[in-house]
């Protein structure tokens, strides 16, 4: 897939989808990019600045979602020109991938929307790059139809996203042997290193997470073979306006990435 000036997939350096959950302000985006940017620089590998400008599926109708449509863009076009790097954001109605397209490189469509024809098809027509991540529950071999749709909608530029398959209630798991299910279906796969710690409704009005299980879920992740990692981070998770349980602290991750590089090289 080619996103700006490189590309991800198959012989490609590591590419790393990373910032916090919730744009919360121009100054923290600011903050989280530009030490992402610097690490990434560092470790030889690719980086897109990821920030939500709606978080439109919370659990609590009462919990903040972001700035919008309008205010949201501004504020990531306004950090894609300070940083200087491709950017990421979640579209969750078809209206809004037209505006979002002026200024995203990289759709992310939400796991819970993945069979969504209607965005997926407004998607491919930006033109834009898409991300989609695989519905917790679907089977890594069924996201063949988001490849189809998007294909047949005129999108050449796709990605798919492993973030976890619900175990009962409020527990996901992975399945490695289904990464290696989804490479095979074409697209480079990213693995969503955090939300793949989530306990989805854990907290009742809120999700729940085990982010200490994120380094081991990444390295796992790493040794399949994935062509990008997504990890959201915040200098303060805890006070974080969304998916405070499950962010890395800034610092946590810029040491995790130095691990996860030297993985990768070291299997050649």
């Amino acid at each position: 897939m080619q996103l700006s000036d490189f590309q991800i997939g198959p012989g490609q350096p590591l590419t790393v989808i990373a910032g916090p959950c919730q744009a919360e302000s121009y100054d923290l985006c600011i903050e989280v990019g530009e030490t992402m940017k610097a690490r990434c620089a560092e470790l030889g590998v690719n980086y897109v600045f990821k920030a939500s400008y709606d978080k439109a599926n919370r659990s609590s109708i009462h919990t903040e979602r972001g700035p919008g449509l309008a205010a949201g863009l501004e504020l990531m076009g306004r950090v894609k020109e300070a940083l200087g790097v491709p950017v990421t954001t979640d579209v969750h109605e078809p209206e809004q991938a037209a505006a979002a397209g002026q200024v995203i490189d990289l759709l992310q469509i939400p796991a819970f929307l993945c069979r969504q024809t209607d965005l997926l098809v407004a998607a491919a027509k930006t033109g834009r790059a898409v991300n989609v991540k695989k519905g917790q529950f679907l089977s890594p071999a069924e996201m063949s139809n988001v490849v189809t749709k998007l294909t047949e909608a005129g999108c050449t530029q796709q990605m798919l996203t492993e973030r976890g398959t619900f175990f009962g209630y409020n527990r996901l798991v992975n399945d490695f042997a289904g990464l290696y299910d989804m490479m095979r279906l074409g697209p480079p796969v990213c693995f969503d290193v955090t939300h793949s710690t989530q306990n989805p409704g854990g907290q009742g009005t809120s999700t729940g997470g085990r982010p200490e299980c994120a380094p081991t879920l990444a390295r796992c992740a790493v040794a399949a073979g994935v062509h990008a990692l997504f990890i959201e981070t915040h200098p303060d998770p805890r006070s974080a306006k969304s998916d405070a349980a499950t962010m890395l602290p800034v610092d946590q991750a810029v040491e995790l990435l130095g691990e996860l590089v030297r993985l990768r090289a070291a299997m050649g």
